[in-house]
């Protein structure tokens, strides 16, 4: 379903992570542990256009797992499942292993 958007411009669309709320020995770990405001880049939109009119592209691509900030962003919800929009400038950085 979410296939089926494509942001506008410098936008991107990001699927918030959830972080497991208990480890896999069936542990429970407390809320501030599991906080890390992290989300999968979804689709990601063509980028804007400079005062020239040449196209600037997005940082991000699909796939990667951004750092995102604790407020902003727009609230998408297709089907089921909550999606947020996000500017590319709006991204704080990208989380690698």
């Amino acid at each position: 379903m979410a296939k089926r958007l494509i942001p506008a411009l410098n936008r991107v669309l990001v699927e918030k992570i959830v972080p497991p709320s208990k480890t896999t020995s069936g542990i429970l770990l407390p809320e501030k542990t599991t906080k890390l405001n992290s989300g999968k880049v979804i689709a990601v939109g063509p980028g804007a256009r400079s005062r020239d009119g040449n196209v600037i592209p997005v940082t991000v691509k699909e796939g990667d797992v951004v750092l995102l900030p604790e407020y902003g962003g727009t609230e998408v919800k297709l089907g089921d499942k909550e999606y947020h929009l996000f500017r590319d400038d709006d991204i704080l950085g990208t989380l690698h292993d």
